[in-house]
């Protein structure tokens, strides 16, 4: 669960869509994985600080963490994760 690219031929690992890759490197900053009542949510590590039982996926220089509990249900991190108000934060 330590990718950030899409592998075929492995079973539970995560991958970053290359839409969230983009979103991640143009914002320069870590991301985090999160429960939300609608489903996982992508938040900058500022508004959701990681948890040290997160998972951890590298975007370049950047860091994409995933809560324990989110983890167990996602096969990608995509844009549909990515909060409308956070677009062009």
């Amino acid at each position: 669960m330590q990718s950030d690219v899409e592998e075929s031929g492995q079973s539970r690992s995560i991958y970053v869509t290359e839409d969230v890759r983009s979103y991640v490197l143009q914002r320069k900053r870590d991301f985090r994985v999160s429960t939300s009542c609608s489903g996982p949510i992508l938040l900058p590590t500022s508004v959701k600080p990681p948890k040290i039982t997160d998972l951890q996926i590298p975007v370049g220089d950047y860091t994409v963490y995933i809560s324990k509990y989110q983890a167990r249900y996602i096969e990608s991190i995509h844009r549909g994760m990515i909060p409308i108000f956070y677009e062009d934060f």
